[in-house]
């Protein structure tokens, strides 16, 4: 591959990453959100240039027009590829210096595989970007992925947030940059010196062991760094505002939680699923609809259907009161969970602030669109409406000081993800985060006040439940008391 110049200079703690990580072929930049981490992956790819022939950088489908824009910021390259729908081995450029692909492709799609399967040399640069992606040790995309990168003679990893769950998370990275680094070819023996599961729910991971072991064994392969060692940030601003729930959805939750009752006296063991559900559903119901699964046989079936019901809320009310309350012209960031409050999120606000006053970026949005949407968010749009599943990875959105969360995901990392897009490097003004929560009634906190208290804790909201039901493991008495006080 040939040299290629730098055009930006490097922050004293990515210096600090290169010259750790320097000596090793292999090796993981754990630097949380903001701290630079592509810029830092690049001058080490800088200073290899001559031993390798190409770059192969993986990385969220979301993110790899945002990649492809990092590299022309930061190089005077500009012979860069993109894998898209038409990619195969025999159109891939073999004189590209730099090669992107989604990493979802690798488990959807058998045509990427086998192009990237043909570029891959032991002399190639391997990237993967947000590695938590692979964190799942049994995926299709984890084992393609670790497969793929094989024989390329440099392997590095780069995310925020190495560890969302727990230690378990660092298996399947560690493995794709060398068995050698935690010393186990397999999961299982893996499992067997570091995990405790639990006896109630299989796969239920309740307590790791030796985790100074697995810090030891990492340590010389890993750089990490946090915003706050490396950086001078303004603060962050949280607060919380509270809407009632209407009649009708109060009475819908109700049934929605008689339904769940119901089930347990049918079966004869509560399924973990079956918290992800009632979470779900009750969840859906405080945002004001409910896509209401109807059992034909009293538990779920291919043969069920489905009936999508409406109510009357208040939430979208609420968000207008929080957006009205930001001074005139600034920018806001608004996270939502369900393409159903998307639509009456970005419909409301188009009425309020005119047609251009919103960008969109969901799952929904084409991939070749969402780079435009940034852009005019950047530009004349004032808000920003996105998933967190979608938009909390990769962005950079300094442009905004406001941020409101009108439904939060189950996943602390995505909450923390969503958060720092706007806390980052370049960032000049403190940053104001708005949850909105429907209020508990009948003296009970509401899903969105569980769901509030266990992200708060830095917990997953459905592992958290779990460990609550594992408390009262047989007894179907407590196990309906745990359920009617959500």
């Amino acid at each position: 591959m040939q040299t290629f110049a730098t055009t930006t200079d490097l922050m004293p703690w990515q210096q600090a990453a290169v010259r750790k990580l320097k000596p090793t072929r292999v090796g993981g930049l754990f630097m949380e959100m903001g701290t630079g981490k592509t810029r830092t992956i690049i001058e080490i790819v800088r200073q290899r240039a001559r031993k390798i022939d190409r770059v192969v950088w993986f990385c969220p489908v979301s993110l790899k027009e945002t990649v492809r824009l990092e590299i022309l910021k930061h190089t005077d390259c500009q012979d860069i590829y993109v894998f898209d729908d038409r990619t195969t081995a025999e159109t891939v450029p073999r004189d590209a210096r730099w090669i992107i692909v989604g990493l979802e492709s690798l488990s959807s799609s058998d045509r990427v595989t086998f192009a990237v399967h043909e570029i891959i040399t032991d002399k190639t640069f391997v990237i993967l970007d947000e590695s938590s992606y692979i964190k799942g040790h049994k995926s299709i995309r984890t084992a393609r992925a670790t497969l793929l990168a094989e024989k390329a003679r440099y392997r590095f990893v780069l995310t925020g947030t190495p560890i969302s769950q727990g230690v378990e998370d660092l298996f399947a990275q560690m493995k794709f940059l060398s068995p050698k680094i935690l010393g186990y070819h397999s999961w299982y023996t893996f499992a067997r010196n570091h995990l405790e599961y639990s006896e109630r729910y299989p796969g239920l991971i309740v307590a790791s062991h030796n985790t100074d072991q697995i810090a030891a064994k990492i340590a010389p392969y890993v750089y990490q760094v946090t915003k706050a060692e490396c950086m001078a940030l303004p603060g962050k601003n949280y607060q919380t505002k509270y809407c009632r729930l209407t009649g009708e959805q109060q009475g819908a939750y109700e049934a929605a939680k008689a339904e769940i009752l119901d089930m347990i006296d049918c079966l004869e063991e509560f399924k973990p699923y079956t918290i992800f559900r009632l979470f779900n559903v009750l969840q859906q119901i405080v945002s004001g609809f409910w896509n209401r699964r109807i059992c034909k046989h009293g538990r779920l079936s291919p043969e069920d259907r489905f009936e999508f019901l409406t109510f009357k809320d208040n939430r979208l009310k609420t968000l207008l009161e929080v957006i009205g309350a930001v001074p005139d012209g600034e920018k806001v960031i608004v996270w939502a969970k369900y393409r159903y409050d998307i639509n009456r999120i970005v419909g409301r606000l188009r009425e309020e602030y005119g047609s251009d006053s919103v960008a969109v970026f969901t799952g929904d949005t084409p991939i070749p669109d969402r780079q435009r949407e940034v852009d005019r968010f950047r530009g004349p749009a004032q808000f920003f409406v996105s998933t967190q599943s979608c938009g909390g990875h990769g962005l950079t959105l300094n442009e905004a000081r406001h941020v409101v969360f009108y439904s939060n995901s189950f996943k602390y990392s995505e909450r923390l993800q969503a958060e720092d897009r706007c806390y980052r490097l370049g960032q000049e003004h403190e940053v104001t985060y708005t949850d909105i929560i429907a209020s508990g009634f009948n003296g009970r906190s509401s899903i969105d006040e569980r769901i509030w208290e266990a992200l708060s804790r830095k917990e997953n909201v459905v592992d958290s439940f779990r460990r609550e039901l594992d408390a009262v493991k047989d007894d179907k008495a407590k196990l309906k008391d745990l359920v009617k006080v959500l």
